[in-house]
């Protein structure tokens, strides 16, 4: 669910600044990519990329450009509701909730993400495709179909309970 950025106080986390040379006839020319994750530690995410002559304007580039892709994620305790897994190109991403106390299992890249979401404990394994670039991006889309089970009952007409009713963790609370 996209989300309007001046509602909330965001942090940015830059992930990786890249510098690019373009050999001309009067030497090597520079420029910088920027690779940027912003959130507010409650829920709302988002990444950017941006490339400019200097890191500064890269870096304003790039979180503009992550202000325009703000998503509401949803958090049950200090995890992922459910596991899921996102492909995007050759890179695949498995998010899987842990129990609490676990911590971010993830490499830098993805943690930056999780952190900034607010998430506290989560397990990810990348498979394929190593490039970190490609793993944010599938993690973030991962991020962007999760559903908490409140949503999952609206789409369906039904009570959360009439969903549930049968579960051996809802009979659990129903008896307790």
């Amino acid at each position: 669910m996209k989300v309007d950025p001046r509602e909330y106080e965001l942090e940015e986390k830059v992930v990786n600044i890249g510098r690019i040379s373009k050999v001309v006839k009067g030497g090597k020319k520079f420029r910088y990519s920027v690779w940027v994750v912003i959130g507010d530690r409650q829920g709302v995410v988002g990444y950017g990329h941006g490339k400019a002559g200097e890191v500064p304007a890269a870096i304003q580039k790039a979180i503009k450009d992550a202000r325009s892709r703000l998503i509401k994620v949803p958090i049950v305790q200090t995890s992922v509701p459910y596991a899921v897994t996102a492909k995007y190109k050759s890179a695949i991403v498995m998010i899987k909730p842990a129990a609490p106390g676990t911590g971010i299992i993830a490499n830098d890249k993805l943690r930056a993400i999780f952190e900034l979401a607010g998430f506290n404990d989560v397990l990810t394994k990348c498979f394929g495709s190593n490039n970190p670039f490609n793993n944010i991006i599938a993690a973030y889309n991962s991020l962007l179909c999760m559903r908490t089970p409140d949503e999952f009952a609206e789409l369906r007409g039904k009570s959360i309970e009439e969903m549930l009713k049968g579960r051996r963790k809802f009979r659990g609370a129903e008896d307790a």
